[in-house]
Parts: C-alpha cells; structure tokens; sequence
C-alpha cells in the first residue's frame, strides 16, 4: 500500500490503508479532502456538514485533522454503520441518514459545509446552490472536489468515448472548474474564493484504482477509462466558496 503515502499528502498518509480502503465509494477521499481544504479555513470547534459522507473517511479526517464539529450526512450509508466506523476511530461524530434535497437541518447552522466526490449527482441544478447555502452562517464556507473534465463537454461535442463507456450520459454533470466558478458567482449568493482544476487529479485517481484493483482482485471499474485517458480529460474540480456576512 506504499502508494498511498505521498509526500504531497502528508495528513491523509498518516491514515491506514486497509481501513481506507474498507471506506472505499471512489477516488481516495483524503487526498480530494486535504488538497480541497487548503482553500479553506477551518478552526477547531466549528459546525461542518459532511455531505455526502459515504463510510465517513472523510468526517474522520475532518473531526481529527481540524478538530471541528462534523455531521455526516449521507443518503445511501446506514448511520449505525458510519457510527461504528467513529467509534473505531475515535471520535465523536454524528451520523444521519438524509437525502441532499431534504436536509434536516436549522437554517443558517454550520460555519462550513464540504461534499467530496458526490456533488456531481445533485449539485449542478440551478438551484441547489441556493438551497444548500441556506444552511451556512453568514460568512460560511462551502467546498466541494467533484469530477471533472479538462474540457467542457458542449464544447467537445460529444462524450468521449472511454468515458462514454463506464459512466454514459452522466458524464455531463462533469464540468471544468471555470464552468462552477461561473454557475455560482452569476448567483451572487457567495462569493467564490477558489475555483481549480486539481493538477494530480487523474494521477490520483489511477493510483487509486490500481491499489483498490490489486488489494480486491479484480479490476476496479474505472481502471479501463482512466488507462485509456492518459490525463487527457480526467481530473477534479476544487472549488470553495463564502456565503457574505
């Protein structure tokens, strides 16, 4: 598992492989997480939502590397599973089971909200932005790491065609970073204070896939596209944002 320790990731290879790996829904959500959260400010004791928290890889990141408050919001994951996984880890975090468009939260109640690789499957509507944000102090911070493609699609013309194969026509919810920097900042709801395409972001993501490949035995999914790109197209979008104050 030497491969994910990396000297650019000095938080996340602290982490245990196996119990990572355990966590896996996707492309290694530390990594996404600590690269995302150097645009960021977060300080110990906030209020963070964890949006689409899977396992809660992430939430245990969150809780220890920055020691805040995290709720883990996921739809698909039981909350007494996350909550064993946070109790193995040690710290204190609450579980819920809820769908993004039915957040059970008080208004204006977190200092910031994070969603790694999930806001692709609810996030580009027009109007979740204003939805989601309505959660946040004045002065919030919201973040997200999504899939991402070096190119828009419209602009493409088509889906291409290693992509077209794994993920069909949902690959067009995987916008470049400059296309999420316009979609919030014409909204004025907040203002966007980082918006960028991750440069290891198809490098990580291939690593990821051959480590999950070789402990499972069988070949991740995405190995075959992400072979067949070569970087071309693949990568992550980072982007954060303040709600005004």
């Amino acid at each position: 598992m030497a491969e994910l320790g990396r000297d650019e990731y000095p938080l996340a290879s602290k982490y245990d492989a196996d119990w990572l790996l355990d966590c896996d829904m996707g492309p290694n959500p530390l990594w996404l997480l600590e690269d995302l959260a150097r645009d960021l400010d977060l300080r110990p004791g906030m209020k963070v939502l964890d949006l689409g928290s899977g396992k809660g890889a992430t939430s245990v990141f969150l809780a220890k590397e920055f020691g805040v408050q995290v709720w883990a919001a996921d739809l698909w994951i039981d909350p007494s599973d996350a909550a064993a996984n946070f109790a193995s880890q040690g710290v204190d975090v609450t579980a819920i089971k809820a769908e993004a468009h039915a957040l059970p939260f008080a208004r204006e109640f977190f200092d910031a909200i994070v969603c790694i690789d999930a806001y692709e499957y609810f996030g580009t509507a027009d109007n979740y932005l204003a939805y989601i944000t309505g959660f946040l102090k004045p002065g919030g911070q919201f973040g997200i790491a999504t899939p991402a493609l070096t190119r828009e699609i419209r602009e493409l013309g088509e889906i291409p065609a290693h992509i077209k194969k794994l993920v069909g026509w949902e690959a067009i919810a995987w916008h470049t970073a400059d296309w999420w920097r316009f979609h919030w900042e014409i909204t004025e709801l907040v203002e966007v204070t980082s918006a960028r395409l991750q440069e290891s972001g198809w490098r990580d993501w291939l690593t990821w896939a051959q480590v999950s490949s070789e402990r499972n035995g069988s070949p991740d999914p995405s190995l075959e596209m992400l072979a067949a790109d070569q970087g071309e197209y693949l990568t992550f979008a980072l982007v954060t944002a303040r709600k005004p104050g």
